[in-house]
Order: structure tokens, then sequence, then C-alpha cells
């Protein structure tokens, strides 16, 4: 908004950046959060080495042509200049209680003890099929109509087992549910194909992660606007959202008003115009290993599909370490997450605690899944929706789009932001 030319003040009632999706920094910090009794053993190393995301996500590298966006909007907006990146080790699936890498290139596939001799062959060809695809071309079709046919016809018409279409679907195509089986195959070929277009760039797996943490993304988009005439303000109460008329006016702090014509905010501002929508649970777990048969990895992902542990949804796990500086020399950070469908939602988390034994220490977060109930045409007040389960920022980045566009009635530009970006910073800064 502010590089759109807007006047931008934003205010947080926290004094760090970021919401319900910082970093806490000292690790005495995340203690006192999680109202643990005792403060850190002296077996952590020193606090201020670590930076713990309270909610785990990747940055997929290539663009996964919807979370991609993530890199794109870092890229176009120039965020990067301030961040510093790694690749993330390795991406892995679980299958009756073990874990193995996830194959997505012909060789990988080939080696992999995922499957067997067989049904090797036949994901091969699944998979040449999947590159070769042109949805402008339909010679590349081999039968399927791509609007109509379903991506369980086109499983089936490779003969792949459900073992391998649970990776399939889960681990390449990143769905979290099963849903996607009964709708045209579309949109899963094209997530296939992403997938493994971002492999081939970065070689371990698609996703990256930022050094420092996740919380200095809101940190490098608050400079960006900063650049631009934007005002920050941490550590500022908001007492009241005046409206007059069923349109917001502005907004109340310490008897002062800031007046605005437009009011973004997440859920907890504004707990009369949201709904609950479920909730998450994500556990926190510090270790002094690395996970096993990962082949020692200081980051990866590990994805339980919900077949394989009768779920509804899958459950996900976010390693990193050190490497990254979250974390004191030789200590690893997982953290487990997953949509609650029960009523003893740790139970249900219980395969995948179950692969980082043993835990040093976990923290347990219960979080109710807000949306918002308007859509701000009438009020002029866009609420962002809670952060899901996924491991990646695929509908966090759909959800930034939506708000944008309800806000000024257009689509977001990326080509336009860059250009505007030009005039600021010129060409030779790129």
């Amino acid at each position: 908004m502010s590089v759109n030319g807007k006047k931008v003040l934003h205010m947080d009632r926290n004094p760090y950046y970021g919401g319900e999706s910082s970093s806490i920094t000292p690790l005495e910090e995340l203690y006192k959060r999680f109202n643990l009794p005792d403060s850190p053993p002296e077996s952590m190393g020193r606090g201020r080495d670590w930076n713990v995301d309270l909610i785990p996500k990747f940055l997929m590298a290539n663009g996964h042509k919807l979370s991609g966006q993530l890199v794109k909007m870092l890229l176009y907006t120039e965020v990067t200049r301030y961040l510093d990146f790694k690749v993330v080790e390795g991406s892995f699936v679980y299958k009756g209680g073990k874990i193995y890498k996830v194959p997505s290139t012909e060789t990988e596939a080939l080696a992999s003890n995922l499957m067997g001799m067989f049904e090797k062959r036949r994901f091969r060809k699944f998979l040449v099929f999947v590159a070769n695809f042109d949805e402008n071309d339909p010679k590349t079709f081999e039968g399927v109509d791509p609007k109509a046919t379903t991506m369980r016809d086109v499983y089936k018409k490779f003969d792949l087992g459900q073992d391998v279409i649970d990776f399939t679907g889960h681990a390449l195509a990143l769905y979290r549910t099963d849903d996607y089986l009964d709708v045209p195959c579309l949109e899963t070929i094209n997530r296939i194909k992403l997938y493994s277009e971002s492999l081939a760039r970065y070689g371990k797996s698609p996703y990256l992660y930022p050094l420092y943490g996740l919380g200095e993304l809101p940190q490098g988009f608050a400079r960006l606007s900063a650049i631009y005439g934007g005002t920050y303000m941490l550590n500022k109460p908001v007492d009241e959202i005046v409206m007059e008329g069923g349109h917001v006016i502005g907004v109340k702090s310490e008897g002062e008003v800031a007046r605005c014509k437009q009011l973004i905010c997440d859920p907890s501002y504004i707990p009369d115009r949201v709904r609950k929508a479920g909730q998450v649970i994500r556990v926190i777990c510090i270790l002094s290993h690395p996970i096993k048969n990962t082949n020692d990895a200081n980051s990866c992902q590990i994805i339980i599909p919900q077949n394989q542990v009768n779920r509804n949804s899958d459950i996900y796990v976010c390693m990193i370490s050190y490497a990254h500086n979250v974390a004191a020399q030789g200590k690893y950070i997982a953290i487990v997450s997953t949509t609650v469908e029960t009523s003893e939602p740790e139970a249900e988390i219980e395969p995948a605690l179950e692969l980082l034994e043993p835990i040093d220490q976990k923290f347990v977060a219960i979080s109710d899944l807000y949306e918002p109930t308007d859509d701000g045409t009438e009020s002029q007040i866009f609420a962002s929706s809670s952060y899901d389960a996924t491991t990646h920022f695929e509908t966090t980045c759909n959800d930034i789009k939506d708000i944008y566009k309800r806000m000024t009635g257009s689509d977001f530009d990326f080509e336009n932001m860059k250009r505007k970006q030009n005039d600021v910073f010129g060409e030779d800064e790129q």
C-alpha cells in the first residue's frame, strides 16, 4: 500500500513485529510465553542465540503457481534486499510408520524404496506424462481431458497404488485433504510440474527459509514501507475502532484518534467481525539431534498424509536448526502442526512426535482459526484470516491478494509494483 502511494500508519499492540507469526527471542521469552515454571537449562546455550517461530512455514522457491507468490512478492517489492535465504535440505513423506525422501525426479523415483519395482515403472511413466503435459497442446494429453478428467481417473490410467497416490497428492501437489481427487486434473498436474521445476532449480528441496527466522519477513516489509513514508508504532494499544455511518473513520489509542478511510487488521483486533472456523495445534519441539532417517539434514519438512494415520487432514513437521541462526549450536527446532479434528488434539499428533524422540522440551499451542464475517465493502475494515496448518505461504498469499483486490478494486499487479520501485531506487540497484 505504501509503494502504491497510500499513507500508511501501522500500529501493533505487541512490542515486536509480525503479530501471531513472529519469531520469539531470547529463549527465556518463549518459556514465559508458554507459562513454563522453570527457565531454560544451561544445556540450551545462550538465550539470545534463539529465534523461535510461533508458526512454522517455508517459502516455495519456484512459485507453485500459488505459493511462489510470496517469493515473487518479496522479489518485486525488493524486500529481498533485507533477507538471506537457505534452501531446506529435504522433503520427506511418512508411510507405514517410517519416513522416506520424497522422490520428484525420475532418477530419485527409480532409486526410492518407497515403491516396488513395477510401481516405480508406472510412477516414472506418470512423471514423464506430467513433465511433457502442456495444456495448450492436445497432443500431450494422452486421452486425458484437463478440464473434465478427474485426478482419480488419471491415477487409475497409470495404475498407481494408494501409497503412491498419497505422496503424489500430499507431498508433491501439496494438498491437505483428498478433495482434489474428484475435480478436473489440470491444477494438480500443474502443481506437480511446478514442484519438480522448483526442485530442479534448487536441488535438495523446493523450499527456502530465511536466516534468523520468519520474523524477518514482516520486518523487511516494514522497512520497505518506511522508505515510502510509512509510520510504525509498536507497543501501541488499540482502544477502539471508531465508526460513523457504518464505516470506519479512525482508531483510538491512548486518548488520541488516528483518522483513516480504510483499515486492515488481523482477527484479534475485531472479535465481533470474525467467526471461528476451526482450530490448529502446533507443537514446538527442541531437539539435540537431527531427525532419524533424514540423512542428518539440518532442515527438512515431513508430510504425514492423512490416509496413513486415519485422519481427514495431513500432519506436518518443519525442522530447522542452528544452521539458520534460530537455535544455539547443535540444537534443532521441529514444529509439528495440523488441523484439530477431535477433542484430544495432542493425541492426534502422536505419530509425528514419535519421529522426533528424544525431545528436550516441547511447547504446545492450540489456536482458534478465525475468518472475517464481512468483506469490508461497507465497513472498509479488511481483516485477514488466521494462519492455517499448511507449511508454506500459499493460502496466506491468496488472502493478501484478495484483501488487496477488495480494497483497491483491482488485482495485485507484480509488474506495476516493480516499475514503481525502479522510480525510487533506480535500475542499478536491482
